[in-house]
């Protein structure tokens, strides 16, 4: 057997995989969104629905599901050989989104390691910012997989 068949079967075993990781963040995605209705029938039975905390985690669990349909896009889109930096951008952003709101700065050792931790999450979130910004004005492809740019119009 060739060297180029071997690399052919690779691809083709590599291809699914990639699928068999979609399916699988398909289930973990359906896992996610029934954990997040039974988390908010508990929220409202018990009447904590007020508690500014009890809502913050649930904001933290849609932020998850979100980070989870990013990275479901991500391996669809690199299984078709589609561009994936904005893909992977926006999934950066809802994370470091996700850090930001549930950011307790009680939960640190002292104020200083907070504050370091609050300026990484603000330089990291500029950064992020800037980043999607410079894709969204080179426009080097569609922002979701199968989509038309803004210059194909």
């Amino acid at each position: 057997m060739s060297l180029e068949a071997y690399a052919e079967r690779s691809e083709s075993v590599m291809q699914w995989l990639e699928l068999a990781a979609a399916y699988f963040l398909v289930v973990l995605f359906a896992i996610g969104v029934f954990d997040l209705a039974l988390s908010l029938y508990e929220l409202v039975a018990s009447g904590d629905f007020t508690d500014p905390n009890a809502v913050i985690d649930l904001i933290d669990t849609v932020l998850v599901l979100l980070i989870i349909v990013e990275v479901y896009q991500t391996v669809v889109a690199s299984s078709r050989n589609e561009p994936v930096v904005r893909i992977v951008i926006n999934a950066a952003l809802i994370a470091i989104a996700r850090k930001v709101i549930s950011f307790r700065p009680g939960e640190y050792e002292s104020v200083e390691a907070a504050f370091v931790a609050a300026g990484s999450f603000a330089l990291l979130l500029a950064v992020l910012v800037l980043a999607f910004f410079v894709l969204r004005r080179v426009d080097l492809g569609p922002m979701v997989p199968g989509s038309t740019s803004s210059r194909d119009e």
